[in-house]
């Protein structure tokens, strides 16, 4: 996907959850979460590995490989007791304080999903998208 000047307007999660425990698959369903990735003024170095040169953030330009996301989706499947899956991703330029992705999970036990998120979240940060931050 290319880089472009408009973000995408944010999925509505009250819509994502209705539709969640509308699927046939949802009483297997025990527990559903939501995570919520957000551009902060904290550089990665500084947050990650302490390096700190005194910048912040302005912004953060954004893009991802779709293929590559459906793929971590198909494998998020595969774990167990993982039943429903919706993934949002933005686009473009983003400012602070912009929504950078919206995952939702929903799954058997809380195990199961926790580990389904943590693993499709770090999918998708380390091998599906670029993120290059403006400072």
């Amino acid at each position: 996907m290319t880089l472009n000047n408009t973000k995408k307007a944010s999925p509505s999660i009250d819509a994502w959850l209705k539709e969640a425990k509308a699927d046939p698959r949802a009483l297997e369903d025990g527990m559903i979460l939501v995570h919520n990735g957000v551009v902060r003024k904290t550089p990665k170095a500084k947050v990650r590995q302490g390096i700190d040169d005194g910048s912040e953030v302005t912004g953060m330009e954004f893009s991802y490989d779709e293929l590559k996301v459906n793929k971590a989706i198909e494998e998020t499947y595969e774990m167990d007791g993982i039943y429903h899956i919706r993934v949002w991703l933005n686009e473009g330029y983003l400012n602070v304080g912009d929504d950078i992705m919206y995952i939702l999970i929903g799954g058997d036990i809380r195990p199961n999903v926790i580990d389904a998120l943590q693993f499709l979240v770090g999918k998708i940060k380390n091998e599906c998208v670029t993120e290059i931050e403006k400072k």
